[in-house]
């Protein structure tokens, strides 16, 4: 059975179809002013920040850190996974 993770709140679905129909508590417009966005990245035992290059065990970890390297600014977003 495949598993499904939302990028910008690391929470995972069985199904698509109820990620990107859904609300997201860490959407980047602000809490539940729009939809989870699949993950497309491969399930795997630690993911990379695209913009610090630091490891987190899970998604959900990573995203909701501040990081030191957003192009918004020094801890002005947060943490992005890598595909």
């Amino acid at each position: 059975m495949a598993t499904f993770y939302c990028e910008y709140c690391g929470h995972k679905f069985a199904d698509v179809r109820q990620l990107v129909n859904s609300t997201c508590s860490n959407h980047p417009d602000g809490p539940n002013r729009g939809k989870h966005k699949l993950y497309e990245g491969r399930e795997k035992s630690s993911y990379l920040c695209r913009f610090c290059g630091r490891t987190f065990p899970t998604i959900m970890q990573m995203v909701y850190a501040p990081c030191s390297c957003h192009p918004k600014g020094c801890n002005k977003g947060h943490h992005s996974p890598a595909l």
